[in-house]
């Protein structure tokens, strides 16, 4: 008898046997001691919730908006690299999954799946996020691509200057292309599953960089332009033209810092996302919802205040907005969805996460997501 999927470790589980293992072990992996990985999830145990009852739960609603656009409930699928490694078409899959769900999906430039790609098989907008590279022409381009595709924003990532070694990677032999060992393709052949969909399709490089980027016409010239391309010198001055090339909504991703956050406000940038790159970067680094109260202080009644890091439930949700978020982005959560059951297993995970964020608020006494504030939160 198959097991119910129930919460999201239920997908992880199934994930971890179908990708993959250098694919599952790149989404579920943080930098050196992964140390700030982990406590971006376990910091969530620590904030206790005010059970209400006696209350009336009818006529509950989570419809809410994040920079002015409509959505289900305040979440988005956050970008994520490599998605379509995950499974294949991983972005195309995970769109559509949010395009239905009614939730924000957010394409990453390091995506497997093209912006053109994406837009050709959804209806609505997208989100799109930018790496700042050294090839400026490259990111003028990108941004002009992300437009004519008529995506609604602009995520724009601060903190992935300088890369942050993960170690598994560098164990797995994760690379452009990948380290083809005997252990990597004895892996590979207990994934048919996985084998099957990649051969059906063509999508099997970064399609927003392959063919756009200046000498980069495959795998192995990718991995070059790629290792040199992240621009250490990205600074707040860089800001002011990203957002004059765009002219549309902006989402600054990697605060972690109040004084950080102040100058985001300052920039003009309509959110910001208080995010750690899920871990992935500074190791020791303050998780996303420790970090999350201070910023939301500073700079709430100025700027949307998003966070990432950690999200694997519902209840991680409605803490989030307890602490000042405005919404909140997933992106393992969806991945071992996509990962293990493909476009249904994102529209799962997203169901998993509106029940238990429905549930859990009804029992805070709340009908309206919306009202969700410290008022829920035991005091510590």
């Amino acid at each position: 008898m198959t097991r119910p999927i129930t919460c999201i470790a239920d997908l992880q589980r199934l994930a971890k046997k179908r990708a993959p293992k250098m694919f599952y072990d790149y989404a579920d992996s943080g930098a050196y001691t992964e140390s700030t990985y982990r406590a971006n999830e376990a910091d969530f145990g620590a904030i206790k919730l005010r059970q209400r009852v006696a209350t009336d739960m009818r006529n509950r609603t989570l419809a809410s908006t994040m920079i002015g656009q409509p959505v289900a409930m305040p979440v988005a699928l956050a970008p994520v690299g490599s998605t379509g490694m995950q499974h294949a078409d991983g972005e195309i899959l995970a769109a559509r999954a949010a395009e239905k769900f009614g939730v924000p999906f957010t394409l990453s430039t390091m995506s497997i799946c093209s912006i053109e790609d994406v837009a050709q098989n959804v209806s609505k907008p997208f989100w799109f996020q930018l790496y700042v590279m050294r090839e400026r022409q490259f990111v003028l381009n990108l941004i002009d691509r992300a437009k004519a595709a008529g995506c609604s924003a602009l995520v724009l990532t601060l903190d992935l200057q300088i890369l942050g070694q993960r170690h598994k990677d560098v164990i797995n032999g994760l690379s452009a292309p990948p380290k083809l060992t005997l252990r990597n393709m004895a892996n590979l052949a207990t994934k048919p599953r996985w084998c099957w969909n990649m051969l059906r399709t063509n999508r099997r490089t970064f399609r927003n960089i392959v063919g756009h980027a200046k000498s980069v016409t495959d795998l192995k010239s990718l991995s070059a332009w790629t290792n040199e391309q992240f621009d250490p010198a990205l600074s707040w001055d860089d800001i002011k033209w990203i957002k004059d090339r765009w002219r549309g909504k902006l989402i600054l991703k990697g605060i972690l810092d109040a004084d950080d956050a102040v100058k985001a406000a300052e920039s003009g940038a309509d959110a910001l996302i208080v995010s750690n790159h899920g871990g992935r970067q500074l190791d020791g680094a303050m998780s996303s919802i420790q970090a999350l109260p201070a910023i939301a202080a500073a700079v709430g009644d100025r700027i949307e205040v998003f966070m990432d890091g950690g999200i694997r439930s519902g209840q991680d949700v409605i803490k989030a907005l307890a602490l000042g978020a405005r919404g909140v982005f997933i992106g393992r959560a969806f991945v071992y969805g996509l990962a293990a059951m493909g476009e249904e297993g994102v529209t799962t995970a997203l169901n998993v996460i509106r029940k238990e964020l429905d549930i859990t608020m009804a029992l805070c006494g709340l009908r309206d997501v919306s009202d969700v504030g410290p008022q829920i939160l035991v005091p510590r």
